[in-house]
């Protein structure tokens, strides 16, 4: 006797029927005309042209549950009504002038943002991406504290540009050209995976790390700090409780500023806080931001302290798309609609109910080594054996295909890619994490 199949939940809304190019003709463009380091997730790759919500759909009208949110970047969903009449209606209005001209609504953004951030994190800079994000970050730190050493995390993500892909400590991410002079990286501090496992206090072990690596590996002073407040394309790696704290007080006592890239943890996917770095009780000197900050729209923030602002002043900076009134009135719409919808409150309630499903999973199925995250940004690692480790790297590409298939679609990461990355957009019902357990059930028990 078959068993039946996991069943997508029941959604009202029908897609339009597709008109447009076949899915071949698609990709014989793609070949033909767009860069070969594009790359397509899936044995089969999936063309999509729809979304409404949790969900999107491919051109056979095929409805999928997007459990990676267009990279962990669309945080109210897909086609949400109150981010589209925004834009429509700036649209109708106007579309682009820079920050050289005054416009209502890069200042009424600017406020906005400001108001969600704790101390004084009260000055935005608005950008395109989180690669430009972090790259101005690095700038900023380095003019403020006429420091130029930075320390980044090993296992970390920050970019690819030339500058962050040195912040970026991946070598799958990097490639062999010169970059990264000047920035160093200290131990990932992994409670899974991490040379202080077991040790009684982590936390410290893993700060005095960083305190060691700034004593030998720079002059002693340095511009700054970064990490990501839970690792993303390393697979939701989330730090020992007290890490950032003690991090941040040895890298300020060595004249850095603390740095927060927030660019997938923010905007209340945690649950508990609003900021991933507020899990950790710290208030960073700068935080970077992109991704769900714009719902899908290229958008990316830098915010900072008064002071930290005005190094940029001695000379022209400037961005010819940075906070332009388009993107501006959707990233307020995008912050007030988090907020209408609940989706902090959603975020962690969902996420609790899903990580206990996923423990479940784990002692049902040998394949997971380890279950992990917060709120919606949440990490299944597969191993081939519990007691060593080994990344089940070529099982979780098995798994990651099936869940496909049954109608999932999820991410992977961490070096091995073997981590299963769960970061769906926060409208996510509690029948939808149950389907996500249902797929994941099956894919693991037929791998």
């Amino acid at each position: 006797m078959s068993i039946p199949l996991p069943q997508i939940p029941p959604f009202d809304h029908e897609p339009r029927p597709y008109t447009g190019l076949s899915r071949d003709e698609v990709f014989e463009l793609r070949h033909k005309h767009l860069t070969p380091a594009l790359m397509t997730y899936y044995d089969e790759p999936l063309m999509l042209v729809e979304g409404k919500m949790q969900y999107v759909y491919d051109e056979t009208g095929r409805r999928y549950l997007d459990g990676f949110a267009g990279i962990v970047t669309v945080s109210c969903g897909h086609s949400h009504p109150a981010i589209l009449a925004a834009a429509h209606d700036q649209m109708d209005t106007l579309v682009h002038t820079t920050t050289i001209y005054a416009n209502q609504e890069v200042a009424l953004y600017g406020k906005a943002l400001a108001d969600k951030l704790p101390g004084n994190l009260s000055v935005c800079y608005f950008v395109n991406s989180g690669s430009e994000a972090n790259d101005l970050a690095l700038l900023m730190a380095r003019l403020h504290t006429g420091n130029y050493d930075m320390i980044a995390l090993r296992n970390a993500y920050h970019g690819g540009s030339q500058s962050t892909m040195g912040l970026t400590a991946h070598g799958t991410w990097k490639f062999p050209t010169p970059q990264g002079f000047g920035i160093h990286h200290a131990l990932n501090p992994d409670p899974y995976r991490g040379p202080f496992v077991g040790h009684p206090d982590p936390a410290t072990a893993y700060a005095e790390d960083v305190h060691q690596l700034i004593e030998f590996a720079t002059p002693g002073r340095i511009a700054g700090y970064i990490a990501e407040s839970i690792q993303g394309v390393g697979g939701a790696v989330v730090f020992p409780e007290g890490y950032l704290k003690k991090s941040y007080e040895i890298v300020r006592a060595h004249g850095g500023v603390c740095i927060a890239d927030e660019v997938q943890s923010g905007f209340g996917r945690t649950g508990s806080h609003y900021w991933g770095f507020e899990t950790q009780d710290v208030v960073p000197d700068i935080v970077v931001m992109a991704k769900g900050i714009g719902n899908g729209f290229p958008l990316a923030a830098v915010v900072t302290t008064p002071e930290i602002a005005s190094s940029l002043k001695s000379h022209i900076h400037f961005n010819t798309y940075g906070g332009n009134p388009l993107v501006s009135r959707i990233g307020r719409t995008v912050i007030e609609t988090i907020d209408n919808d609940g989706l902090q409150a959603n975020s962690a309630q969902i996420g609790e109910h899903l990580l206990k499903r996923l423990c479940e999973l784990q002692e049902k199925h040998t394949l997971i080594g380890n279950v992990r995250g917060l709120g919606l940004m949440l990490g299944v690692e597969l191993v081939k054996d519990l007691t060593t480790k080994e990344p089940a790297s070529a099982e979780c590409v098995r798994v990651w295909n099936r869940a496909k298939e049954l109608g999932l679609l999820i991410g992977k990461g961490g070096l091995a890619g073997n981590t299963l990355r769960i970061k769906p957009p926060m409208c996510l019902s509690r029948e939808d994490a149950d389907f996500m357990i249902e797929v994941l059930d099956r894919a693991l028990a037929e791998v």
